[in-house]
């Protein structure tokens, strides 16, 4: 079991940057896919970016590549969502998520231990 806390959400002006932290507990594993994916209202949880916690391997979602960075610090179990150049577009609530060895892992079910999200409001 695994339990995963993330922080760093809030209120930012598009053009923006914030940082998300999810901070991971319990059972993990050095194969271990950690994911963020975001869900605006009335949408479906959509992914964002991936990481592999044994390598410096990534994966983005097309309408963030260039503006979002995922990374990593194994020595803490923590992993981070830096965000810049926010739009309005990316208001939403984002969730921390682990997954297993398959990759790359973008689809929810493949994941199978969530956050409790964190809400990123971008203002136009």
């Amino acid at each position: 079991q695994v339990q995963l806390v993330e922080s760093g959400g809030g209120l930012v002006q598009a053009g923006g940057s914030l940082r998300l932290s999810c901070a991971a507990s319990g059972r993990t594993f050095s194969w271990d896919t950690m994911g963020w994916f975001r869900q605006a209202p009335g949408k479906e949880r959509e992914f964002v970016a991936a990481i592999k916690w044994s390598a410096s391997s990534t994966y983005y979602a097309a309408p963030v590549l260039g503006r979002f960075t995922i990374s990593r610090d194994n020595a803490k179990n923590t992993v981070y969502l830096q965000m810049n150049s926010l739009k309005p577009e990316d208001t939403a609530v984002y969730y921390c998520a682990r997954g297993g060895s398959r990759w790359p892992a973008a689809l929810p079910d493949e994941y199978d231990s969530w956050g409790q999200g964190t809400q990123v409001t971008v203002s136009s």
